[in-house]
C-alpha cells in the first residue's frame, strides 16, 4: 500500500480567488491523506464542497481564532474515529484514526502558535501528551511555525525585522527550536530529515505573500511520525512551481509512504 501525505497552510482559506488554484494543485498531487491549515470560512458548506471536489472525506476542527484545521482522507481510506483539540492551542488540532495496510494510523493536522516561542513549546508538549494515548503509529502534519534543530539559522534570522525575528528566538537571542526538539524527544521523527529532497524550505512563496518570513526561506511546515511510519517514508518534497507559487504564502509538503 502506497500512500501520499500532504500538508498545506492555504492562507486564510484561499481567499482572494486563490481557492481554485489550491484545488487544481491538490487534484494534480492526489494525496491520500491531506492536512490543511488556515481554513477560514470553511466550517459547513465550503468544507463539504472542497472535500467533494477532491473526492475525499473530511474532519474539520474549529479554531477559537477562526482558522480551523482539517484532515481529509481518500477512499478506500476512511475515518473511524475523530476528535478536535483546541484547549491550550493557539489554533487547533484535528485528530483522526484511519485503518491502513499497516494497521490503524492516528493522523493529526495542527497549526502552532506563530508569535510566541514559549507558547509554541507548550503546545508541542500538549500534542505529545495527547498522542501518547494513541494505539499504533501517529503522524503529525502541519504548520508548526518552528525552526528545526541541527540547522544554522543565523543568516536567515539576521535578515528579519526585529518584530518578526522575535517570533523565532529565545531569551538568549539564539534560534528557538524547542518545539521540534520536544516532538522529537516525544518519539516523533521529522520525515524530511529521513527522506527529504532539496532544501525543504516551505516559506515564503514567490507570489503568495509572506513578509514575516525571511527572504532566505524558512522551513516551518513538517510531517513527523512515530515508528513504523518512519521506515516507510520513501520521499519527502516541497512542491514548487505553477499554482504553488501564488496559491498561498506556504508551499505544500508531500511525503510518500510505502506501507
Amino acid at each position: 500500500m502506497t500512500l501520499r501525505v500532504l500538508t498545506w497552510n492555504i492562507k486564510t482559506g484561499g481567499s482572494g480567488g486563490r481557492l481554485d488554484a489550491v484545488l487544481t494543485l491538490l487534484r494534480r498531487e492526489c494525496p491520500d491523506i491531506l492536512a490543511l491549515q488556515e481554513l477560514r470560512g470553511f466550517p459547513g458548506v465550503r468544507m463539504r464542497e472542497v472535500a467533494g471536489a477532491l473526492g475525499m472525506t473530511p474532519f474539520l476542527a474549529r479554531s477559537p481564532l477562526g482558522q480551523p484545521v482539517a484532515v481529509l482522507v481518500r477512499p478506500p481510506l476512511r475515518i473511524v474515529s475523530w476528535s478536535a483539540v483546541w484547549w491550550r492551542l493557539h489554533h487547533a488540532a484535528a485528530v483522526v484514526v484511519t485503518p491502513t495496510a499497516a494497521g490503524p494510523v492516528t493522523v493529526v493536522s495542527t497549526h502552532l502558535n506563530p508569535f510566541s516561542p514559549g507558547r509554541r513549546l507548550r503546545e508541542a508538549r500538549r500534542l505529545v501528551a495527547r498522542c501518547r494515548a494513541a494505539r499504533g503509529p501517529v503522524l503529525i502534519a502541519g504548520d508548526l511555525n518552528s525552526l528545526d534543530p541541527g540547522t544554522d539559522h543565523t543568516g536567515r534570522l539576521a535578515r528579519l525585522p526585529e518584530h518578526h525575528r522575535r517570533r523565532h528566538v529565545g531569551a538568549d537571542g539564539e534560534a528557538d527550536t524547542r518545539a521540534i526538539a520536544q516532538l522529537t524527544a516525544g518519539g516523533f521523527t521529522d520525515l524530511w530529515r529521513t527522506a527529504g529532497e532539496g532544501d525543504g524550505l516551505t516559506v515564503p512563496t514567490t507570489a503568495g505573500g509572506g513578509q514575516e518570513f525571511s527572504a532566505a526561506g524558512m522551513r516551518l511546515d513538517y510531517v513527523l511520525a512515530t515508528a513504523p511510519i518512519v521506515a516507510a517514508a520513501t520521499r519527502a518534497r516541497v512542491i514548487r512551481g505553477a499554482e504553488a507559487e501564488y496559491a498561498s504564502d506556504h508551499y505544500p509538503l508531500a511525503v510518500d509512504l510505502d506501507l
